[in-house]
């Protein structure tokens, strides 16, 4: 019986030295590489994109193909059940346009343009990583600290954005995708860090107030990549739109 005591105790002994150095290497960041948690807040399409050319003309041929062994109903059935009575309330459909005042001038600060077309948020400030601490343009980011996980410290990075997080949504608890930023030949005072993309979506809203930072725009995807062209292949990659 002693025996078997001594035995739990050293096991005990044993598992506490194990544990210890994982508790105290449990944060994600080091001090020679940190890690950012960026949120890739998207506004999804308001309106249904347009067919394209090549969908439409096979639907039309569908459409042709299944009329020639379409079931043929007696003309009194149909012409029943397309007669309306004096009471029928018929309501006048107009569909709305799909470019809109904003679309026209261009202006990517607002929410009400690209309706068929999903939209991102990016900020232009100082940032993590900004060479020379000047304002550049990013993702609502932040450095990881200690937060509970990363998904949290995206979510702070977020809220310091809009204020709060009410009309967000993020997707999941995983990174959609990260890259490793290196220094660059030129600019050896940027640190290297680790870069994680959460995706967040707008949920009933049409417009947000923007802070923490000098500017802001809405963009396409297409458009992101001129904002971001050294990482236009990573970011093409993992923004499926």
């Amino acid at each position: 019986m002693l025996l078997s005591v001594g035995r739990n105790s050293k096991m005990r002994r044993s598992l506490t030295s194990l544990v210890r150095p994982l508790t105290a290497t449990r944060g994600f960041s080091t001090n020679s590489e940190k890690i950012v948690a960026s949120v890739l807040f998207e506004r999804l399409p308001v309106v249904i994109p347009k067919i394209d050319p090549v969908v439409y003309a096979f639907q039309e041929f569908s459409f042709r193909w299944r009329q020639q062994y379409r079931r043929r109903y007696p003309d009194e059935f149909l012409d029943k059940s397309n007669s309306r009575g004096k009471g029928d309330y018929q309501m006048e459909y107009v569909p709305a346009p799909r470019i809109t005042e904003t679309d026209k001038t261009n202006d990517r600060k607002s929410l009400q343009r690209a309706l068929d077309r999903r939209l991102y948020l990016i900020l232009y400030g100082e940032t993590f990583g900004a060479p020379g601490g000047k304002p550049i343009w990013h993702f609502p980011e932040k450095v990881y600290e200690s937060e509970e996980s990363l998904r949290k410290c995206a979510e702070c990075a977020l809220q310091s954005v809009l204020g709060d997080l009410s009309h967000t949504y993020f997707v999941g608890n995983a990174p959609m995708g990260h890259m490793v930023m290196q220094p660059a030949e030129k600019m050896p005072d940027v640190p290297s860090y680790k870069q994680f993309f959460f995706k967040s979506q707008v949920i009933a809203s049409n417009k947000f107030t923007i802070g923490k930072c000098e500017d802001f725009v809405w963009v396409t995807k297409d458009e992101l990549m001129e904002y971001f062209p050294e990482s236009a292949e990573f970011l093409n990659k993992m923004i499926i739109s």
